[in-house]
């Protein structure tokens, strides 16, 4: 386990290598950030975006919160999207959950937690939508897999509800939302072949927020 004084060392010795690969590194780090990627993800301490995707910093935009929600009332992560879409215009909006996902297995016991009720709800409310189809998997742990996946499409779905990437994509076409699972067994990345196009048709009806 890395003691805290380490992580200074290995911060100097950090320095020293992109120094050495690039002596403008951190001169160019400060002018500004360009990134194509906004990554939202699960606060798990195992589950590092910038690791995982072998990217460097301003790379990515990346926000994380416990089980990789994006709840339309959280305005954390509605300021993350606001601002990557309008501001950063990014080509990419990554959601990535990831297989062991602590709040997805914690919503799927029926107890109170406390404070985190109201988080885990909308993992709840995605349970509750998808209940058939769960229900009907026999194996627990497949389930749990199976909900981490469910979880992740519908956080890419409420991203697509927006208004930000509605008009974002009318005028220009970008960004493209994706839904990601890190397998933490293989260390492999899935991507779950999201339909945006698709997902954005079936709920013109209701949420098209791109007249007027």
């Amino acid at each position: 386990m890395t003691t805290y004084d380490q992580i200074f060392e290995n911060n100097k010795k950090w320095i020293e290598q992109r120094l050495q690969e690039n002596k403008d590194f951190f001169h160019e780090l400060a002018r500004d950030q360009n990134p194509d990627y906004l990554y939202i993800g699960c606060s798990d301490s195992r589950v590092t975006a910038e690791e995982i995707m072998g990217i460097r910093p301003g790379e990515a935009f990346i926000h994380r919160n416990v089980a990789n929600l994006v709840n339309n009332v959280d305005l954390n992560v509605m300021a993350v999207i606001n601002y990557a879409i309008r501001h950063l215009h990014v080509k990419h909006i990554i959601v990535c959950g990831h297989y062991n996902c602590g709040g997805v297995k914690a919503a799927m016991i029926p107890k109170d937690l406390g404070i985190l009720n109201p988080w885990l709800r909308v993992i709840r409310d995605v349970y509750r939508i998808h209940k058939a189809e769960l229900d009907a998997i026999a194996d627990e742990q497949k389930r749990y897999d199976r909900l981490v996946e469910l979880n992740v499409q519908e956080q890419c779905i409420n991203i697509i509800k927006t208004a930000a990437l509605q008009l974002s994509v009318a005028q220009g076409g970008f960004p493209k939302v994706h839904g990601w699972v890190f397998d933490i067994h293989s260390g492999k990345i899935i991507d779950l072949k999201i339909d945006m196009e698709g997902i954005l048709q079936n709920i013109r009806e209701i949420y098209d927020l791109t007249s007027g």
